[in-house]
């Protein structure tokens, strides 16, 4: 089985009878706020609580996030385990080279880093300032926005 709230995969036997508590997990959408250089701060847009983070809780994912994007925060018994983002999300192109003119060839990439710092593969009409449409889940681009 897998632990919840470390992630780490346990074996284990259990008795056919064996009966289980069921989890009770809770889920909310909190809006990512900044990030000091240790920890990340997000806020309840209800009750304007900060919820500071370590970035081990975060997944790879988070790369596409930027200030004020709203994720969701997955805890069990207060012990958050899980901070999904936006499924997709939209973010300028802050360098990239320029596409070679002529280069017709199909399914051509290039490298262009994303204004959070994330890099992702793009066609090579992409250009610097661009807005693209990210999946987070795959780190790939869709399309310009």
């Amino acid at each position: 089985y897998r632990d919840v709230v470390t992630g780490a995969i346990r074996e284990a036997s259990f008795n056919p009878t064996a009966k289980f508590e069921n989890a009770v997990i809770e889920r909310r959408d909190l809006e990512y706020l900044y990030n000091d250089g240790e920890l990340y701060y997000f806020m309840d847009p209800e009750t304007y609580d900060q919820v500071p983070l370590n970035a081990d809780k975060l997944g790879d994912n988070f790369k596409f996030v930027k200030e004020n994007t709203v994720c969701r925060i997955s805890s069990w018994k207060g012990s958050v385990f899980s901070v999904d983002p936006p499924t997709f999300v939209e973010l300028a192109v802050t360098e990239t080279e320029p596409g070679v003119r002529g280069d017709t060839a199909t399914n051509v990439t290039k490298e262009a880093v994303l204004e959070t710092g994330a890099v992702v593969k793009v066609p090579i009409f992409i250009n610097e300032g661009d807005v693209l449409k990210i999946d987070t889940r795959t780190g790939e681009y869709l399309e310009r926005a």
